[in-house]
């Protein structure tokens, strides 16, 4: 049961970030710390890419695990009301990743998906990150 009124619910929902959001923040101010240059959300790119490594030929999109549902997460739980609404909601986004992953990957390009909740381990082990985005693509 939702604890707060359906207009309530409507302001949080709202005000739900769809770019520079604080795990995207994150992951750019590591990658440039790092020395990577990269471009951000380039229109021209199916799903608008939150960072794209033109150098690299790499893209990297920042999912939300709740939005992006992220397989086994404890993040990506299904809202108690509403559920129809938020099933379709939620596999049309899947499916829409998808797509936009499987075009990128056929124009060229390296698509990397970063996780919210992957973002701590991640500069823990930023090296083997960083040579996944400098090795090649031919070489994939």
């Amino acid at each position: 049961m939702d604890t707060v009124s359906p207009a309530q619910r409507s302001r949080v929902m709202a005000n739900v970030k769809g770019r520079d959001t604080r795990p995207e923040r994150a992951l750019r101010s590591l990658l440039f710390r790092h020395g990577f240059r990269f471009r951000l959300y380039q229109a021209g790119l199916p799903g608008k890419p939150d960072i794209v490594l033109p150098r690299y030929k790499t893209i990297i999109f920042v999912h939300g695990c709740f939005w992006h549902r992220h397989p086994g997460c404890k993040r990506a739980s299904m809202p108690a009301s509403n559920a129809a609404y938020w099933g379709r909601k939620f596999e049309r986004t899947v499916a829409r990743d998808a797509t936009n992953k499987r075009i990128l990957e056929h124009m060229g390009w390296r698509v990397i998906i970063v996780w919210e909740c992957e973002l701590r381990s991640l500069e823990r082990e930023f090296d083997a990150f960083a040579a996944m985005i400098r090795r090649p693509v031919a070489a994939l």
